[in-house]
């Protein structure tokens, strides 16, 4: 089967596979650095404005448990047997206080929220027996409390993502007040079911608050990780994000590792040899992304492979980009056609592009093509293969990509005026077809892919970002992104809205 591929295939094939040795989660990060194609480090500062964000989370979590209704019996003296239960228990009147949080190195993360306030409302079930025979009657009821909450989550892999273990979990009160409504003896009801309704109502509300708790962690996990995952794809390119090891937590980050892993059709990349150590990160922003080679390079055979890595110029535009002076003659075929009628250019990579990025910028290999028609001719007036090797910098700025290229390698490959059958031999000929790729080709190819890649970025959600002094870092083998930021309101209000169903003020 392979044989029969095409080239192009074979060469994909030779570095996209099946998945792997790096399918698993390893315990131990240090043996799952070479299967990880990208980390993210969280610092303390971005800690600190996501944490300011957690409060939402939680009171979501507040509004959205379900509480059981709950039974019981207790007897006493004179009265007989009294049967009791809560019905309809919600919640009212929530507002939440301070959150205070801190990473807790090697163990996980302390979150403590103070002064929760709320109202518990429902119903007291009740009845019981005595010589006057059987009663059974209710009364609403009414809890004011004030709460403390401490959760201490760890980070896991749970299912080939981060999950978060959120089980460390409890509530502390310092009020909580019972008033009965509707009755002719509350006094005595009170007396009665205050030390049950108290207790029972703390084990409910610490048992729901905290399932509930653990419930929204992980579909926030999973929320950001899956977002992160539609982020990096597009089409039939997909990145398989999948964790490789445990977070780590230190005193000044979390770090999280994962696969990377470029997905085009039925085959994914392979990585077991990455180059990740964490000295490669450092602390001075809040938020980086360290990308393998391993990664990108795989990333441009696939786009290659899906067929978008080519480009039609005509018209007054290709007139126009020729206006340029190339310091050279344009030979007079060439200067005819773009002189006529609606000529065309077409240019393409034709052969898999290959990716290797150092401390000078990602140095991109490729066999270029491309041809030139004029009017309505079938034909070209020229045909062209040039090997190319280009050195690309990249920036971030006023929520648009920018790249810079650098041509480090360019030759002729082939060249010829297919209407004369005559191949382009002449040194004066071939300097020219040198010059209009350095100085229009390699330019516009350049303009067109910021574009698009803004563009493409745009409809992933980056331009809702806040992003702050973005650095985009070549270095040996690999590619570290580092910024500031501020968390985006609007994904907070989507994910509690989409995935909790609360309402939520945008």
């Amino acid at each position: 089967m392979l044989c029969g591929a095409s080239p192009q295939l074979r060469s994909l094939l030779l570095i996209l596979s099946v998945i792997g040795a790096s399918s698993g989660c390893l315990q131990d990060p240090a043996s799952a650095y070479r299967f990880t194609g990208t980390v993210c480090r969280l610092t303390y500062p971005a800690a600190v404005v996501l944490n300011e964000k957690t409060t939402k989370v939680i009171e979501a979590a507040f509004q959205h448990a379900r509480y059981p209704s709950m039974k019981g019996e207790k007897s006493l003296a004179f009265i007989g047997t009294i049967k009791y239960g809560l019905d309809n228990l919600e919640i009212h009147n929530l507002s939440i206080g301070q959150s205070e949080f801190e990473l807790r190195p090697g163990v996980g993360i302390g979150l403590l929220i103070s002064n929760v306030s709320a109202v518990f409302r429902g119903t007291i079930l009740y009845g019981y027996g005595s010589w006057l025979g059987e009663v059974g009657s209710s009364v609403d009821f009414e809890i004011v409390s004030q709460i403390d909450l401490g959760i201490n989550p760890k980070l896991y892999c749970g299912q080939g993502k981060v999950a978060a273990d959120t089980s460390d979990c409890y509530l502390e009160f310092h009020k909580l007040t019972l008033h009965l409504q509707g009755d002719k003896e509350p006094n005595f009801l009170k007396r009665l079911f205050t030390d049950f309704v108290t207790f029972t109502v703390k084990m409910a509300i610490k048992g729901q608050i905290c399932k509930e708790i653990n419930k929204a962690a992980n579909i926030l996990a999973d929320f950001i990780q899956d977002t992160a995952e539609r982020f990096l794809s597009d089409g039939d390119i997909r990145v398989d994000i999948g964790v490789t090891a445990p977070p780590v937590i230190t005193a000044n980050y979390i770090e999280s590792y994962h696969k990377g892993l470029i997905k085009y059709n039925n085959l994914t990349a392979i990585i077991n040899d990455s180059v990740f150590d964490p000295s490669q990160l450092t602390e001075n922003k809040m938020l980086y992304f360290w990308l393998s080679d391993q990664v990108l390079d795989p990333l441009l055979v696939a786009a290659h492979q899906d067929g978008r890595s080519q480009l039609n110029i005509s018209g007054s535009e290709l007139t126009e980009l020729f206006r340029v002076n190339l310091r050279t003659a344009v030979p007079d075929d060439i200067k005819s056609c773009l002189e006529g009628s609606t000529p065309e250019l077409r240019v393409w990579s034709s052969s898999v592009p290959q990716l290797k990025t150092t401390t000078s910028g990602t140095t991109v290999s490729v066999q270029a093509s491309g041809s030139l028609y004029c009017g309505n001719t079938v034909t070209p007036t020229l045909n062209f293969d040039m090997a190319l090797a280009v050195v690309v910098t990249a920036s971030y700025g006023d929520k648009r990509l920018s790249l810079h290229a650098k041509p480090a390698e360019i030759s002729v490959v082939h060249a010829e005026l297919p209407l004369q059958n005559q191949q382009l031999q002449d040194e004066a000929q071939l300097q020219f077809l040198k010059k209009a790729v350095r100085k229009i080709g390699i330019p516009k190819v350049m303009s067109v892919l910021e574009v698009v890649l803004t563009r493409l970025m745009d409809k992933q959600g980056t331009n809702l970002f806040d992003i702050y002094d973005p650095q985009v870092l070549p270095q040996e083998g690999f590619t570290v992104i580092a910024m500031d930021f501020g968390f985006p309101h609007h994904l907070l209000v989507e994910f509690l809205r989409k995935t909790l169903q609360e309402p939520v003020n945008a």
